[in-house]
Parts: C-alpha cells; structure tokens; sequence
C-alpha cells in the first residue's frame, strides 16, 4: 500500500490539556508521527495510537535543543517515509509558532498540509483570568508583541505599542521585563497596570499584578520564571484581584 504523506500543523493551547480543540485530538488519533514542543501537555500524547512514534523537538523560548531546519527536515522525512505527521506545537502554530515557515518548507516538497488552530496563550491566559484585552471606554485594540526578535534583540514594535491605549501582551518577553518597564517609564506611564502570567491555565500557574513603576519588584519577589506573558494596559485594572494593589499605592 502507498503512503500518502501529509502534515497536520495542531495547536496545543496555552497548557491545559482540556484546551486543546476535538478536531485536534481527532488529528492526533489519527497520526502515525508526532512531533512535539516541550510546551506541550504530555498527557495530549496519550490520544495517540499505540504504534504512533512520537519525537520530541523541545523548543522553548530561549532554550532550543532542536533547531528549526532540523524540525522542518524530519516534517518531511517522516511525512514522506511514514504518512500522516503532526506537528504538536503549543498555543497556536501562526502566532510565534514558526508554523508558517514549516508549511512553506513542507510545501515544497509537495505534501498536503492542513493546519488545526489553537488557543494563543496571549488570548487564553487573559481570558481564563477573567482579563480583558478590550474594554468598552478603556481599551479598542490589542497588541500581541514577541519579547524578542530572532537577533534576541527587543521588538521595535513596543515602542510604538506604548504610544497607543492599547493592551499589549507580550509573549517570550519575561526576561527583557526591564527594558519593556524603561519603555513605559520614558513615556511617564509609571502607573500603567500590568499583569505577569507564569505556566498559565497550569495548576502550579503564578499572577503577579503590579504597575509599571512596580512590577520588577513585585515579580523578584513573587519569584517569577518562564514561561510568562506579560499583560499591559488599564484593561488589567480589571483583575478581581487589582483592587489590594490599588489599596496599596493609596496607603504609600
């Protein structure tokens, strides 16, 4: 019988293995190759078929111990060597996900590609916080800024994010957390609210809410690590749990 060799691109969502979507676990069932991302919930894994050979290729932000030409090469040779691959990425495939680069690489060798979307951690996160990103009267838009370009260095485009009232969530960004405040702070917005989500919808999941002129030392002292999206604008305000900070800065 001839193979017929095809690539599922799959969002995992932000962690919680219940926020993965039925057409992607229907996916799942039904690979005979999975590659997956160390953001990944292993328990997604056990959808699969018994015979189903999965791969890790743990990409982490900062932390890669499988390099994207690599990943895109084994797409493709277990696509054409095995049938039905999927690559098993968390929050959403297009949005910093490099899925758009790996369909273009698998493309070329003229294999069928279809993508199942995800939950975005930056939509997810937020909204499981009961969070809004827009808020009639506060916020009209939304930014989602990578923290850092492939050059590692901080994305020209939060300088822009910061002229605006719009929220802007960063993500990859945790450990460029003090030039993002310098950002916000060169422009007097020392009282911005601003949120910071560790291992988001996860059970060990960390808030850690704050002002601009506040939150490296409040996230020293919360202990915060990656993985952590950041959350600004006056929509975080909103928080149930905003309220004590407010109280806080009164009392100062």
């Amino acid at each position: 019988m001839s193979i017929k060799a095809k690539v599922t691109l799959v969002g995992a969502g932000p962690g919680d293995p219940d926020l993965i979507s039925l057409k992607g676990i229907k996916a799942i069932e039904k690979a005979d190759v999975i590659l997956y991302d160390a953001l990944v919930n292993d328990e997604l894994l056990d959808y699969a078929q018994a015979e189903c050979i999965k791969i890790y290729v743990g990409k982490r932000a900062e932390q890669i111990s499988t390099s994207q030409d690599e990943i895109n090469r084994l797409l493709v040779d277990y696509a054409l060597n095995y049938g039905h691959v999927v690559r098993l990425k968390g929050g959403d495939p297009f949005v910093f996900g490099r899925g758009g680069e790996e369909i273009d690489y698998v493309q070329q060798y003229g294999i069928e590609t279809t993508v199942v979307p995800g939950i975005s951690s930056a939509i997810g996160l937020t909204g499981l916080q009961q969070l809004p990103l827009t808020y009639r009267g506060i916020s009209e838009s939304f930014w989602v800024i990578t923290g850092s370009k492939s050059d590692g260095s901080l994305s020209t485009d939060l300088y822009l994010a910061a002229e605006s009232k719009a929220t802007v969530v960063v993500l990859m960004g945790y450990g460029k957390l003090a030039e993002i405040v310098e950002i916000y702070r060169q422009r007097n917005l020392h009282n911005l609210p601003i949120a910071l989500i560790q291992n988001g919808s996860l059970p060990n999941e960390k808030v850690v809410l704050g002002t601009i002129d506040n939150i490296l030392d409040e996230s020293k002292e919360k202990r915060v690590g990656v993985p952590a999206i950041i959350v600004i604008g006056e929509v975080v305000a909103k928080h149930r749990s905003f309220q004590h900070i407010k109280e806080k800065a009164l009392a100062l």
